[in-house]
């Protein structure tokens, strides 16, 4: 009776120890069959509570993109280009703004004379000049200048018959050079000013679109990151409930030791991806930091995504981008500047090679006035019949009581012309490796604009196989676990299959960014063109 009873007892706790070992298998079966049974979820609910949970200061695109463009360094340069450009054709244009020019001289001589005619032993003069006048070079190489001297003259000389004599010139002198080019020569240096100016605007706002781009890029980058990151956690903490339920089933004698030993190796290499896959977020978020000049707060690890990329764009005609993108784009069009600004340069070179010919011609007027002194010349007394003051000396020369003139052509003719040949050469030269560099970004830019119309045109299409790339990989899953619960399946092929839904995942955050980043890229290239709209 006792061993019958003790048999009993014996076989009620083997039952009671089978039962407490197993039902941590069946409850994680049931969770496992519920998970495998229930339909499959969006590619973004498995992961929008991790995302929510992710610590970081929230930044919107438009906000991240005004705060680059008042701190960017490569923008403030560019800005500062275009003062310098601006500093050339103010100083460039000053060269035909008139100038006034005055002078004045005081002298007090004291010369030792032999002569009779002297009029003193020492000759003791005190003589003050003065000159004022007008300078203007016009832009078509003519040069005007309109200038008045006066002398003021006193003496001691018993032979002056003015002291204090008044010496008055005015005169208008006229060059004009008739083999210069006349605009081409003499407004070269402006014209080419002018164009310069022009190309650092256009790389200034270039330059502004860039970093916009740049921001954009940056901004999605460390979205899909995001969510990269997430899939990851995701994969990691699926990974530890795996080994958690191998090490179960194990300890049941129900799989193998090996099987344990998959799942903690696969849960080891998620471990290590997923500190790899925080680095590169605090990476893209340092970054994204540095480009617009601001840090998260002091209490935050990074900055956090608010915006959304666009699924859908705007098509567009690639041969009309591609035109407009060659017509428009700011880079290239600064290129065309500096090459007119070359050109111009080039030339006026050819005019300058030429021998220079240049018509001179003056108009003007003298005058003299003085207080008359009685000059006591052996028996005779000698007075003259000038008079007056200094008003009236320039009086004389205003009214052209003495007038004068002249007019002439001057000559100059290089022997061998080397130096002004040589330079329109070279100028020459210049422009034409220039315009290769233009032919060169022309090319470059057309192949860009088509690549990314690619990208747009069959983004709607990659960001729909990868969600189905998603949802598939979700359902090898779930058949996956039914397996695995069921005995068809190992450790070793669950692992397989959960590392495969991570690439999916990782691959679907790709696509949810590459149209964005092309729209962004297509934007800048045609330089405004297109316009993607704003994020959502």
């Amino acid at each position: 009776m006792k061993t019958i009873m003790s048999q009993k007892w014996h076989s009620g706790r083997i039952s009671t120890l089978r039962t407490l070992l197993l039902l941590p298998i069946l409850l994680a079966g049931a969770v496992l069959n519920t998970v495998a049974q229930s339909p499959p979820a969006s590619p973004d609910s498995s992961l929008r509570d991790i995302l929510n949970q992710l610590p970081g200061t929230s930044l919107g695109l438009e906000d991240a993109i005004r705060s680059s463009m008042t701190s960017d360094p490569a923008v403030l340069s560019a800005g500062a280009m275009v003062a310098a450009a601006h500093g050339v054709m103010r100083r460039e244009g000053g060269a035909f703004e008139p100038q006034l020019f005055l002078g004045w001289m005081y002298r007090d001589d004291k010369l030792p004379a032999a002569s009779f005619f002297s009029g003193a032993s020492v000759l003791h003069t005190l003589q003050a000049e003065g000159n004022a006048g007008l300078t203007w070079n016009l832009p078509i190489g003519t040069s005007i200048t309109a200038s008045l001297d006066a002398i003021r003259l006193n003496t001691n000389s018993s032979f002056a018959f003015l002291s204090p004599q008044y010496t008055t010139a005015g005169a208008l002198v006229l060059r004009q050079p008739l083999l210069r080019g006349f605009t081409a020569s003499a407004r070269k240096e402006l014209t080419s000013a002018e164009r310069l100016a022009e190309a650092a605007e256009g790389r200034l706002n270039q330059e502004m679109l860039s970093l916009r781009t740049r921001v954009e890029l940056l901004y999605w980058d460390l979205y899909a990151g995001e969510r990269d990151f997430a899939v990851q956690k995701l994969t990691r903490d699926r990974a530890a409930a795996f080994l958690r339920e191998t090490e179960v089933k194990t300890a049941a004698g129900l799989i193998g030791p090996n099987q344990v030993a998959n799942a903690r190796t696969f849960l080891s290499e998620q471990e290590i991806l997923l500190l790899d896959r925080e680095e590169q977020l605090d990476h893209l978020s340092d970054m994204l930091a540095a480009t617009t000049g601001i840090r998260p707060d002091r209490t935050q690890p990074r900055f956090r995504t608010v915006d959304h990329p666009r699924d859908i764009f705007p098509d567009s005609d690639v041969d009309s981008l591609v035109q407009a993108s060659l017509e428009g784009n700011l880079a290239l069009r600064a290129v065309k500047a500096e090459i007119e600004a070359q050109q111009t340069l080039a030339h006026a070179a050819a005019w300058e090679a030429l021998p220079s010919v240049d018509l001179v011609g003056a108009l003007g007027g003298n005058g003299l006035a003085g207080t008359a002194r009685d000059v006591i010349f052996g028996n005779d007394t000698l007075r003259t019949q000038v008079g007056g003051g200094f008003g009236d000396a320039i009086g004389q020369v205003t009214k052209r009581d003495f007038p004068n003139w002249h007019v002439g052509v001057e000559v100059n003719v290089p022997i061998g012309f080397s130096s002004g040949l040589g330079e329109e050469d070279r100028l020459k030269a210049e422009v034409e490796i220039m315009q290769q560099r233009y032919e060169q970004e022309e090319r470059i830019l057309e192949a860009e604009v088509r690549s990314r119309c690619r990208e747009l045109t069959h983004g709607q299409q990659r960001l729909n196989l990868a969600r189905q790339g998603v949802a598939a990989a979700q359902e090898q899953v779930r058949i996956g676990l039914i397996e695995f619960q069921n005995g068809r399946s190992t450790a070793f092929e669950l692992v397989r299959l959960g590392a495969d839904f991570a690439v999916a995942q990782q691959r679907y955050s790709q696509a949810l960014v590459r149209s964005a980043k092309a729209a962004a890229m297509l934007r800048q290239l045609t330089s405004g063109a297109y316009d993607p709209g704003p994020a959502r």
